[in-house]
């Protein structure tokens, strides 16, 4: 467990439960279930569980009805918030010419192997460490889940150069075809620099039309103006090994996309993502509704035409 994600080990554990227990579903990952072992889920469950004393120490309930309500405010709403509105997004730029498909720090996303008739002709390239691509390629082998040949697994470090020489090497890859990034939970975990860093490799390698789509923690997710979930989930990641480095205003944002030519297309609050995400899942699940995570807003990019004079 060391040696891959904890936290996109969680994420698929999330947009899982939300998929088996949810009639009405924000987002519905049909296969994030069989990227774990029966063992691992049930695993996972008894320790949400039985975290509940520090989620919510004044909780009363069955370990089922803590482990919904830690579900429904703490493990869900980012994971399964944040891929409804990338997969949208995608959508959008596939039915406007989008050809490639590059997700970065991809973790256990299955969207590959989910993929939608609309998707059929993507050429899809997935980029995380090396022992996370390769834990995940043993999961999908495990499961009976066969690696679409438009799929291809690039494994590097995003903070540096090597996942650049990666992707450019795979001759599937076109420099020329207008692409569709997701940056999905990755903003949390590189210093504002890595970040800057990354959006100008991007900006170099992929044409202008091609978009990019993330979540943020906004400029107070780590003082005391920080929800008190935000403060929580902080610590948490901060005790898996994975602290959270960075946070912006919308400003820094601005800012540091234009440097790297994007000009920003969308961007959604908190409020904003509730309302145009979860509006459904909460009118269908009244005693159990879900809000958009605290701090945390949601960006799409595109890369903007150049202006001649």
């Amino acid at each position: 467990m060391e040696k891959i994600s904890m936290t996109a080990l969680i994420s698929a554990f999330a947009r899982a439960y939300h998929s088996i227990n949810s009639e009405v579903r924000i987002f519905d990952d049909s296969i994030a279930a069989r990227m774990l072992s029966k063992e691992e889920y049930e695993e996972v469950s008894a320790c949400m569980a039985e975290g509940t004393a520090y989620f919510n120490p004044a909780f009363k309930g069955t370990p089922s009805e803590a482990l919904r309500w830690i579900a429904e405010n703490y493990l869900c709403p980012s994971p399964v918030g944040r891929a409804a509105f990338i997969e949208n997004a995608l959508k959008n730029a596939v039915r406007a010419g989008a050809e490639q498909y590059i997700i970065f720090a991809a973790g256990y996303d299955t969207f590959a192997c989910r993929r939608p008739e609309w998707a059929k002709k993507l050429r899809i390239f997935e980029i995380d460490r090396a022992c996370v691509i390769n834990d995940k390629q043993k999961r999908l082998c495990k499961a009976g889940i066969e690696s679409d040949k438009n799929t291809f697994f690039i494994g590097a470090e995003l903070a540096g150069p090597v996942w650049e020489n990666g992707l450019i090497s795979e001759r599937a890859f076109d420099p020329g075809a207008v692409s569709f990034c997701s940056l999905a939970g990755l903003l949390y975990y590189l210093s504002k620099q890595d970040f800057a860093v990354l959006l100008k490799n991007i900006s170099r390698i992929v044409p202008e039309g091609s978009a990019l789509a993330f979540d943020y923690p906004d400029e107070n997710s780590f003082g005391d103006k920080a929800g008190e979930r935000a403060k929580k989930q902080a610590a948490l990641a901060g005790a898996a090994g994975e602290a959270m480095r960075a946070c912006y205003s919308y400003a820094d944002m601005e800012r540091m996309l234009c440097e790297a030519g994007f000009l920003i297309y969308e961007h959604l609050t908190p409020d904003d993502i509730t309302q145009q995400y979860f509006c459904g899942y909460n009118a269908a699940s009244p005693a159990h509704r879900m809000t958009a995570f605290d701090n945390v807003n949601y960006c799409l990019a595109v890369k903007k035409h150049c202006v001649r004079t």
